[in-house]
C-alpha cells in the first residue's frame, strides 16, 4: 500500500521551462554565444543546471569560460526563476488532496537548493514536507543519494512509496532507488523518449495519480 511519494520538480510540478531558457540565453548572449531555442534547452535540462549550460554552451570553450558563463546563469536565475513558472494545470489540486489524505511527500531536484527553497516557499511549504535539492556533498540524480535522504526524513520505506517524474533522469533514478516509477507526459520529454527510457506506467494528467494511489 502506497504511503509515500516522490516527486521530480522540474518538468513535473512546476513548468520551468522559459525562465530556464532566458537565463541560459542572458548568459550566452553576455558570453558572445549564439542563444539556445527553448526546444534546445528542453532537451538540455534534466541532469542539474550546470549541465544544462554545459550542454548550452558551444564546444571548445575552456573552462575558465565555462564558468563564467555558467555563473552569470546562476546570477540571473536567482532573480528571475519565477518571472514565467507555474504549476502545471491540475498539480496544486492534485497536492492538496494527496497532503489530505495524509500521504508523505518529497521533492527530490537536480536544482540548486536555493531555487528549490524559492519555488517551496512559493507553492509547496503547505502541502509537501520535504524539498531536497542539489547540494554540496550529494550526488545528483539519477544516482539515488538524494531518494535516499528523502525517505530518511519522510521515514518511509521503499516498498510503500513511489516516484514521480517526467524524464529519463527520473526513470533512472527511480530504478537506481529500487522504487515503483510513475512517469508524467506533460513535462519536457514526451512518451516516446519516456519509452525507450525504460518508463511502463504513465499518467497524462495529474488527477491520474488520485486513481493510482486509489488501487
Amino acid at each position: 500500500m502506497i504511503q509515500s511519494i516522490i516527486f521530480d520538480l522540474d518538468g513535473t510540478l512546476t513548468d520551468t521551462l522559459q525562465d530556464l531558457a532566458n537565463s541560459v540565453n542572458y548568459a550566452l548572449c553576455k558570453m558572445n554565444w549564439r542563444e539556445r531555442s527553448l526546444d534546445e534547452v528542453r532537451r538540455f535540462v534534466g541532469n542539474g543546471v550546470r549541465k544544462l549550460v554545459q550542454r548550452a554552451v558551444p564546444e571548445n570553450k575552456s573552462e575558465a569560460d565555462y564558468e563564467s558563463c555558467f555563473a552569470l546563469f546562476r546570477q540571473h536565475y536567482i532573480l528571475h526563476c519565477q518571472d514565467n513558472t507555474r504549476l502545471y494545470p491540475g498539480v496544486g489540486e492534485m497536492l492538496q488532496e494527496v497532503h489530505r489524505r495524509g500521504y508523505k511527500t518529497a521533492i527530490v531536484s537536480n536544482k540548486l537548493q536555493a531555487g528549490v527553497d524559492e519555488l517551496y516557499d512559493t507553492y509547496f511549504r503547505d502541502v509537501i514536507d520535504v524539498a531536497i535539492g542539489q547540494r554540496e556533498g550529494m550526488t545528483l540524480k539519477p544516482a539515488p543519494d538524494m531518494v535516499e535522504l528523502a525517505l530518511s526524513q519522510l521515514g518511509a520505506s521503499k516498498d510503500e512509496t513511489v516516484y514521480v517524474g517526467d524524464s529519463e533522469v527520473d526513470v533512472q533514478t527511480a530504478r537506481n532507488a529500487g522504487l515503483r516509477c510513475i512517469s508524467c507526459l506533460w513535462g519536457f520529454r514526451d512518451r516516446e523518449q519516456l519509452d525507450a527510457a525504460g518508463a511502463t506506467q504513465f499518467i497524462s494528467h495529474p488527477k491520474e495519480l488520485l486513481s493510482i494511489l486509489n488501487n
